[in-house]
């Protein structure tokens, strides 16, 4: 073999370990923003789990309970996302205010719409109102009444990552103002309209979101986001990456 040729297969092989080296960074960089956050959320239900059940019949939506068009799993709390055969399921308990559910979707967005878009994984989102408790105000119910009014267009999937793309502050409520929430929905083809807006200003769905606020408080969770994987809890898997959770997929798949 020529000088030449040995060192064009050398650069090859160091430029393939760059890449690798990258990736390996990159997912190792995805679970401490995941992890790191997490563990924020946690710890600030539990310094003020006394506050939630104190407030817990205070301010709440009354009248029927309306779940969004769609809606399944028990008591109608889940809104799905993908194909209803789909081999894999990902349950996802989420805040609109929660920041450790926004570091959660910013790294795990592309990769769940992949699948779902490819018939492989399909999502059953849960809508919880934890910072609610925590911080005070009425952002995350209402951001959550909001989504399942995008969920009655059709609309879901666009707004809920829309709404977390624009996530305030965790300190600061401002999807607490319908006025937020439906100039955000202008960012969705089809969304702004008369219908949308009086589901939201109405709060159509918000006792709907208070029954899955309760179901979440009872349910024995740690904290947002809770991410189960056909039963599993891969949120708590520090070695959990983008490319895992798509490798555990399609093998489910292939089975």
């Amino acid at each position: 073999m020529s000088e030449k040729n040995r060192e064009g297969k050398r650069t090859a092989r160091e430029r393939l370990a760059e890449e690798r080296a990258k990736q390996k960074t990159a997912d190792k960089r995805r679970r401490v923003l995941i992890v790191g956050t997490s563990v924020v959320c946690v710890l600030g239900l539990a310094a003020v789990i006394g506050v939630i059940a104190a407030n817990s019949g205070k301010d709440k939506a009354s009248g029927p309970v309306v779940a969004p068009s769609g809606a399944n799993g028990q008591d109608s709390l889940a809104v799905p996302v993908g194909k209803e055969g789909a081999k894999s399921t990902l349950v996802v308990w989420e805040d609109f205010r929660c920041p450790a559910c926004k570091a959660f979707e910013a790294a795990y967005r592309p990769t769940i719409h992949e699948l779902t878009g490819s018939g492989k994984l399909k999502v059953e989102y849960h809508l919880a109102t934890i910072i609610d408790g925590n911080m005070g105000g009425t952002g995350s119910r209402n951001a959550a009444n909001a989504a399942a009014c995008a969920q009655d267009a059709g609309k879901f999937p666009a707004y809920h990552d829309v709404l977390y793309e624009n996530q305030p502050e965790e300190t600061s409520d401002d999807y607490a103002e319908n006025g937020k929430l439906l100039e955000l929905a202008k960012k969705v083809d089809g969304l702004d309209t008369p219908a949308f807006r009086t589901c939201v200003e109405k709060g159509t769905h918000t006792t709907w979101v208070d029954k899955s606020a309760a179901a979440f408080r009872n349910g024995g969770f740690s904290g947002t986001p809770t991410v189960l994987l056909d039963g599993k809890n891969i949120y708590q898997d520090r070695t959990m990456t983008p490319t895992k959770l798509k490798q555990q997929v399609e093998a489910a798949n292939k089975g």
